[in-house]
């Protein structure tokens, strides 16, 4: 696997000789736009006021944050440069933005598909899934085509419906989620075009929050480069690539590192949400790093303007925060990987208690969710009434709490029987416990084991075909 250590990537390829990019001074990672023209994948956001901001200024307090975030990822392979980083109140607004600066008319992206249509449809689905719902607004012409894996992380397609781009949803492989069957995507992408589209967008998460796995390194490379190949940018979710349950487990790589110093070196956007893996709760931020190419850098522009646009600065303090929680220092790596742990116990055995009911689940690596699949027992859950997602969630959160959550908020089919359960469900009989780790095995944890007993007696009784 290739590292960090790539030939003139320090110097972005010549990016920084770029007339008004390269000077920004303490200007790095901020929202804020300047003095220069920007690509046309910004139409609709140029126009936004130049802030010339000194040291003092709004834009210099993140600088730090964008220092900080640097050596986060250079300590994962990846080399980054301050001009690289954009910085706002969490991951959904840096998806939202980058969506917006890759969609309208020639765009930043234009000319870079293998064949890509140029009309767009209203949503076909392209024999890939579901297509547009009730409340998604309409395609425009001239946008281009976002896909998704199915299911993935809940605020991924809203910000894309927001933007009235098509979306497309892409069944995942067997072995995990977070990145879509490497065949469906091309047959996805085929359709699109043959249907006058123009897929331009993959979103994927190396670490899936919905389904709590990780994919295998050799799946997201083949992924990445079937995708790389047909000319999409990827947009790389690495939120959750911290919470591993054991550092000895499946490995996760970033497409970033995967891709550097190679053709499609620039085709990967990484997203970081710091909430909750790095951040103290109630506090929000987000962190993307960009190609240190030109094409890169042009991107970031534009991103920054619709940033400057949205007004999306952090705060002081919560700048601060993600500075400190991106410098990682010891104790919070300590804390980090010590809650991954407990999470992880916590994940092991509610997929045994599912397994035991006879529900089928990927195994958990990661994060604090399972993806439940209780399409085997639909003939015994239909004595009870229950037929799809929602009322599958319903009759879970009327028995365990707020804990359940249908796949149909995660792009599912809403007719499938599958539903996302939190491993808070057994946290919350002894959160206090739990969340101070003040035992190597939460399980011993009474409220723990209360908890889980709760949740096997409630499978068990769902699940035996009785009628309600």
């Amino acid at each position: 696997m290739r590292r960090s250590d790539r030939g003139g990537h320090g110097d972005a390829g010549g990016h920084g000789d770029r007339g008004g990019h390269g000077d920004r001074g303490g200007r790095e990672g901020s929202g804020h736009t300047r003095a220069h023209t920007p690509p046309s994948g910004s139409a609709g956001f140029a126009g936004a006021p130049d802030d010339d901001a000194g040291p003092e200024g709004p834009g210099a307090r993140h600088s730090a944050t964008a220092l900080a975030a640097c050596g986060y990822w250079r300590r994962r392979g990846m080399h980054t440069e301050p001009r690289q980083v954009v910085v706002a109140p969490g991951a959904p607004v840096l998806l939202l933005a980058v969506l917006a600066a890759t969609g309208g008319g020639a765009g930043i992206l234009a000319g870079a598909g293998a064949g890509a249509g140029a009309g767009a449809g209203a949503g076909s689905g392209s024999g890939s899934g579901a297509g547009p719902g009730a409340g998604e607004a309409p395609a425009r012409p001239g946008t281009g085509s976002v896909l998704l894996p199915r299911p993935s992380a809940a605020w991924h397609a809203p910000q894309a419906r927001l933007l009235g781009r098509p979306l497309h949803t892409v069944p995942v492989p067997a072995e995990c989620g977070g990145v879509p069957d490497p065949f469906a995507l091309l047959e996805t992408v085929r359709r699109a075009r043959a249907e006058g589209e123009d897929p331009r967008v993959l979103v994927l998460s190396v670490a899936d929050e919905p389904t709590g796995t990780a994919a295998p390194p050799e799946l997201l490379h083949e992924v990445c480069e079937a995708a790389a190949d047909e000319g999409l940018l990827i947009v790389s979710d690495e939120s959750w690539r911290d919470t591993s349950h054991d550092p000895h487990d499946t490995v996760v790589v970033s497409p970033a590192e995967m891709l550097c110093g190679g053709p499609h070196g620039d085709s990967v956007v990484v997203l970081t949400g710091l909430v909750p893996a790095l951040l103290p709760p109630g506090l929000h931020a987000g962190v993307a790093r960009f190609p240190g190419t030109e094409r890169g850098g042009e991107l970031s522009d534009a991103v920054r303007d619709v940033l400057e646009v949205l007004h999306t600065e952090l705060s002081d303090p919560v700048a601060a925060a993600a500075a400190e929680a991106l410098s990682e220092a010891a104790p919070l790596r300590e804390a980090r990987t010590a809650a991954a742990r407990a999470h992880g116990a916590l994940a092991a055995a509610l997929a045994r208690a599912l397994g035991d009911a006879g529900v089928l689940c990927r195994p958990p690596h990661a994060g604090r969710h399972l993806y439940a699949d209780l399409e085997p027992l639909r003939p015994r859950l239909a004595s009870r009434g229950i037929k799809d997602a929602a009322g599958l969630e319903a009759e879970l959160v009327r028995r365990l709490g707020p804990y359940a959550s249908g796949g149909h908020r995660f792009g599912d089919d809403p007719r499938a029987l599958r539903v996302r359960v939190s491993t808070e469900v057994l946290a919350s009989g002894d959160a206090a416990g739990v969340l101070s780790l003040t035992t190597s095995d939460p399980l011993e944890l009474p409220g723990v084991a209360r908890a889980l007993r709760k949740v096997r007696t409630a499978l068990t009784d769902l699940t035996d075909g009785s009628p309600e």
